[in-house]
């Protein structure tokens, strides 16, 4: 269109010297000029108008993974290449209102995770729990991360009181710190205890003009982890809810800013979550010689509801320290947190019938090394039963966040210029616990004490057992072992059942986990 009204001044004016310049002709000529301005500025402002305005952030990374495992192996991957692409949309008709959206696609260099087990969508690649269905590496096919409508209002209840709604997929990862090792803005949750996709809406409250205190704030978030609805044309009755399958997963809570001027960041947040779902544990199934036998393990594949879940957290940032100087460029924060399970009477949570509480304590600072550069450095410590909701945090090998132990990380973080950046990072996560990634039933969650089960396992070994693929065989060995040292026959068996079971799952339990990672990130 610019072209157009170039090209249509300048036949206007050529014509006009052709044929001679008069005070008329000047006249005629500058109100054609100044209707075809009107005219291109009406065209620019609905054109400003009426587009989605995207963005790119294209991140190509190098991982080298390794799991240390309780029965002393060790598995990993030294060259995990993955490549994540955002396509970031926006579009606002008005003041008021908002539209965001995010696709995404995340997959390993020349591999197709979309199907497990010959199963498409399954569990963490966006099926049945879609919470890491973008953060999970899968196939090359774009997903929809992000895609929610916004009203920005400007007074509640008639006060000066600005307030926001909003519904649809959220922006419910890389929230507050957690976004600082990511390089990113902060989202909306926490990042000490929500990290995962989410569906649902949120209602904000800015109270600082009414209070007077810097950034004080109310926000209300509500929302679904799981439909219990039957897919259309897998029975008579699509979308009816599904008897035989998970109820409805709920979680609803709070996110309270009492100040922020900026530098001084402080934020808590509660939450709780109903009808949480997990896998019962693996039931022992004897075979072979009764006087002999050998035991294996049974799992039941089935997913079942265990009960509720509360969390809290209490979260500060001090983003520079001084005025000015190196440290005005410094940030220090740290963060606590809680956890408590509910279980359904005559059920278990994370192998426990009783309510069991977990606390979490995380400290990091990011500081300037160079020009474009910042360093980074993050503890955090997780007791027996915490259980954060952060299945979507970023790192190949799990939740650090989650950690029952300890976890460090370091990383380098470079601007190279307005569109490119590098990071290098490396995690460390020691466990002192199983089930720190699990879900909230007896299997991937049980928080089993870990120097426990190695200490069965050898001990299983010592007294003349062995393990292989189809079970842990010689329980009579080492029942008469036991027996031998003067255990009663009743506890020896019982001793040795517990010895075998520590013995089939040792191979199976992480007890430390590092993850190296480089990457090389366009956004624009």
């Amino acid at each position: 269109m610019k072209k157009i009204v170039s090209l249509s001044v300048m036949a206007a004016a050529a014509t006009s010297f052709a044929f001679g310049s008069t005070a008329d002709d000047i006249a005629n000529l500058q109100a054609q000029i100044d209707k075809l301005k009107t005219k291109q500025s009406k065209i620019n402002a609905h054109d400003a108008n009426d587009n989605i305005k995207w963005g790119v952030d294209f991140r190509t990374a190098y991982d080298n993974i390794n799991y240390d495992m309780a029965s002393g192996n060790s598995v990993g991957n030294d060259s995990l290449l993955s490549m994540r692409l955002w396509l970031n949309m926006a579009y606002a008709p008005d003041q008021h209102n908002v539209f965001k959206g995010q696709l995404s696609m995340n997959k390993a260099f020349g591999a197709d995770f979309g199907t497990s087990n010959g199963q498409t969508r399954a569990l963490s690649m966006g099926g049945m729990f879609d919470w890491t269905g973008n953060e999970a590496l899968t196939d090359n096919s774009l997903k929809v991360r992000q895609a929610y409508w916004l009203y920005l209002g400007d007074k509640a209840f008639g006060a000066d009181i600005p307030w926001t709604f909003s519904i649809g997929r959220r922006p419910s990862t890389n929230g507050f710190l957690a976004n600082l090792r990511e390089d990113d803005p902060a989202q909306s949750p926490l990042g000490h205890v929500i990290n995962v996709e989410f569906d649902g809406l949120s209602s904000k409250i800015d109270l600082s003009n009414v209070t007077g205190i810097p950034g004080m704030s109310f926000k209300v978030c509500l929302g679904y982890g799981a439909s219990n609805a039957a897919p259309l044309f897998t029975n008579a009755t699509p979308y009816a809810d599904n008897e035989n399958n998970l109820d409805d997963i709920k979680l609803g809570g709070f996110i309270f800013e009492p100040y922020n001027d900026g530098q001084y960041i402080v934020k808590a947040t509660w939450y709780k979550a109903f009808d949480l779902p997990g896998q019962n544990a693996p039931t022992p199934v004897m075979s072979g010689n009764q006087m002999n036998p050998s035991v294996s393990l049974g799992m039941d594949q089935n997913f079942y509801q265990y009960g509720d879940m509360q969390g809290a957290a209490l979260s500060v940032l001090v983003d520079g320290l001084t005025e000015d100087g190196y440290f005005a460029d410094a940030k220090v924060f740290g963060s606590f947190a809680w956890s408590k399970s509910m279980p359904y009477a005559g059920s278990s949570m994370m192998g426990s019938t009783q309510d069991e509480t977990g606390t979490s304590w995380w400290v990091g600072t990011q500081l300037p090394v160079v020009e474009g550069g910042v360093f980074g450095l993050e503890y955090n410590h997780g007791s027996q039963y915490w259980r954060p909701f952060t299945y979507a945090e970023d790192t190949m090998i799990g939740s650090k966040i989650a950690a029952r132990g300890d976890a460090w990380e370091a990383y380098f973080t470079y601007q190279i210029n307005d569109a490119l950046s590098l990071q290098a990072r490396y995690t460390d996560i020691s466990y002192d616990y199983t089930g720190s990634n699990g879900f909230f039933g007896n299997l991937s969650g049980a928080s089993m004490k870990i120097d426990d089960i190695k200490q069965g396992a050898a001990a299983f070994t010592a007294m003349g057992g062995t393990v292989d693929a189809t079970g842990a065989h010689n329980l009579g060995v080492v029942t008469g072992n036991l027996m031998a040292q003067g255990m009663p026959m009743q506890q020896a068996q019982q001793t040795a059942g517990k010895m075998a079971g520590a013995a089939l799952f040792a191979p199976q339990v992480v007890e430390a986990a590092q993850d190296f990672r480089v990457y090389l990130r366009y956004r624009f």
